[in-house]
């Protein structure tokens, strides 16, 4: 007779954290990985697209703000997080940037086991970082408005303040597609 292994209580807590992703996994929209070797020009021209794609969304003002008469608080900042003031590319890429971070952070002190050479896991924990990434992008888009970055919400009002945060959140999804 074997005796019984010992369960570690924590690792079990633990991937039944990663395991709550699974549910919501199917509705998170990912980019789908190619069947056949793409070839390097095909890769240039999406490439391209893309960064064609960020650049319009950088200079597409928000619809529904008062641009403000201060100074931009997050001026030196927005080279590093490639944002624009007043535009659908405000947040930047500080939500994936932040998301990669924490999750990576959580994952490589053991805090978040995941075995990413598991098939499974992998998935599991690349749905969890766009799930949390959509989530520090609703959170950071409703600071913003809230702090008053865009006007006084009573000044705006609150379908204004809701169609921003739409606005900044949809330009970040669209933007954690483009990252895939």
């Amino acid at each position: 007779l074997e005796p019984p292994r010992r369960v570690d209580p924590r690792k079990n807590t633990i991937m039944k954290l990663i395991q709550l992703v699974r549910p919501i996994a199917s509705l998170i929209p990912e980019v789908e990985k190619p069947t056949q070797r793409v070839n390097f020009r095909e890769k240039i021209l999406w490439t391209a697209c893309s960064l064609l794609l960020f650049m319009v969304c950088s200079n597409l003002p928000l619809f529904g703000i008062q641009m403000a008469k201060t100074s931009d608080p997050f001026y030196l900042m927005r080279v590093i997080l490639a944002s624009n003031r007043g535009t659908l590319m405000e947040l930047g890429v500080s939500p994936l940037v932040t998301t990669g971070m924490v999750l990576q952070l959580l994952q490589g002190s053991k805090i978040l086991e995941v075995n990413l050479d598991d098939k499974e896991e992998r998935v599991l924990f690349t749905a969890a970082q766009k799930l949390v990434g959509l989530l520090v992008t609703l959170v950071e888009a409703t600071a913003y408005v809230m702090s008053g970055m865009y006007g006084d919400v009573s000044a705006i009002g609150t379908g204004n303040a809701i169609l921003i945060v739409a606005q900044l959140f949809f330009a970040g999804l669209m933007l954690l597609m483009l990252d895939e």
